[in-house]
């Protein structure tokens, strides 16, 4: 029971995270019969082939997890509520989703597509700044990066960035994501941080 108590927020975060792979599954029809054998399953659900459903679901949740490590800061300036833990499992959510979007477009499209068009290009730089994040979100990294690992965190503004840029050039919904990222970069202006910590401590 205390591992529960001490990990919740975690273990919430991580079955937040995997529930939508039960989509995914669905998509994907795996055949051990004569070796392995993995093929997109027939059909059409939502008016999306299964090919653009696995595009869909994996890319949109890569996205809405980066926007959630996002706003943890936010969170903490406004309502005091902050878990250095919950956000590392976040990053670490965020980081495996834009993983498997990549590995999908690979397996669709081929390797050198990925250098095909502007859009790609950002996507596929903003996977390459999560892999070393993904990697060191954990006690043991941050024990021994100590000051570098902060540094080292940081290029998830970085990689969000590129991510967004990504979205908005293939689809105009990425606004709302756009949207809840800048209204957390405002709080985090100092003077802005400032006068919402000192408005909250009086109230408490």
């Amino acid at each position: 029971m205390s591992f529960i108590k001490k990990n919740y927020g975690w273990m919430i975060v991580a079955l937040l995270a995997l529930l939508p792979m039960i989509v995914l599954a669905n998509l994907i029809t795996v055949d051990l019969n004569h070796g392995l054998s993995i093929t997109l399953a027939d059909g059409e659900e939502e008016g999306r082939t299964s090919l653009e459903m696995l595009y869909h679901v994996s890319g949109e949740f890569a996205i809405r997890w980066m926007t959630a490590v996002l706003t943890c800061t936010p969170v903490f300036i406004l309502f005091g509520v902050h878990s250095l833990f919950v956000r590392q499992a976040m990053g670490i959510a965020s980081a495996v989703w834009s993983i498997l979007h990549f590995v999908i477009f690979i397996w669709a499209e081929g390797f050198v597509e990925t250098f095909s068009q502007f859009n790609y290009i950002a996507g596929f730089v903003a996977v390459l700044l999560l892999i070393p994040l993904l990697f060191t979100s954990n006690r043991k990294s941050m024990k021994k990066l100590k000051d570098k690992w902060k540094k080292l965190q940081s290029l998830a503004y970085v990689a969000i960035l590129l991510s967004l840029l990504h979205v908005a050039i293939l689809d105009k919904t990425w606004a709302i994501y756009a949207l809840i990222v800048g209204i957390g970069f405002i709080i985090r202006i100092p003077a802005v941080k400032e006068k919402i910590i000192a408005l909250r401590s009086k109230k408490s």
